[in-house]
C-alpha cells in the first residue's frame, strides 16, 4: 500500500477448487523479458510502477496470439501487453498513444480496444488532457485508430482514472465515465 514500501503486482491463476496454478510477479515479467528499467530506470523512487488495472485473458487462437495467453493493462506504464504464461514471454507490447489506460478488450482475431484515460499526472494531480478516448488497435496493419474522439469529446467524457469501454458489434460504444458516475451508449458521431 501506499507509503510502505514498493506494489509489485501479480497476475494469479486458480483452479476451480481454489488451487494456485500459476502466480507470477509482474515486475519479474518485466524483467524477465528485458524491460528492468521500467521499474527502476526512474530519476526518483515510484513505489507503484505497474498499477495493473485489466487481465483479458484469450480464449481462441489467432494469427496473432493463442489461447491462454493474457493481455494485460499497466496503467503507470502507458502499457499494454500481450503476455503468454506457458512461456513466460512477452509476445507483444506497446506504450501509448494511451495514456494511462484501462480495460483492453479483444474485438476480433486482429484487433484490440483500449480505454484511453489520455491522463496526464501534474504537480496538481491527474488532469484529463480534452478527453478520454476507445482507441482500436490493429495488429495486421500496426495501426491505432480513435474512431469516438468526436463521440466522446461532444459528451465531455473525461474520467482521470478508472472507466471502460464496450463496443458493440453494431458499432456503438458502451463507456462508463467511472469517476463523474456517468455511463453512455453512443454512436461513433455521437449521438
Amino acid at each position: 500500500g501506499a507509503g510502505e514500501g514498493f506494489d509489485d503486482d501479480t497476475i494469479t491463476k486458480l483452479s476451480s477448487d481454489g488451487e494456485v496454478l500459476l502466480r507470477r510477479s509482474v515486475s519479474q515479467i518485466l524483467i524477465d523479458n528485458g524491460y528492468r528499467y521500467l521499474i527502476y530506470g526512474m530519476d526518483s523512487f515510484e513505489e507503484d510502477p505497474i498499477h495493473l488495472n485489466d487481465i483479458q485473458p484469450v480464449i481462441n487462437d489467432g494469427p496473432f496470439w493463442k489461447k491462454g495467453d493474457l493481455f494485460l493493462s499497466l496503467r503507470n506504464q502507458s502499457m499494454i501487453m500481450l503476455y503468454r504464461p506457458s512461456t513466460n514471454e512477452m509476445i507483444w507490447n506497446q506504450q501509448g498513444p494511451w495514456n494511462m489506460q484501462h480495460d483492453v478488450d479483444i474485438l476480433n482475431d486482429h484487433q484490440i480496444s483500449v480505454f484511453d484515460n489520455n491522463t496526464n499526472k501534474t504537480a496538481k494531480g491527474d488532469k484529463v488532457m480534452g478527453h478520454n478516448q476507445v482507441m482500436i488497435y490493429d495488429f495486421e496493419t500496426n495501426e491505432t485508430t480513435s474512431p469516438y474522439k468526436a463521440a466522446l469529446a461532444m459528451n465531455d467524457v473525461k474520467t482521470p482514472t478508472q472507466g471502460r469501454s464496450e463496443i458493440y458489434q453494431n458499432g456503438d460504444v458502451f463507456v462508463e465515465e467511472t469517476d463523474h458516475g456517468r455511463l453512455f451508449r453512443v454512436t461513433s458521431d455521437g449521438e
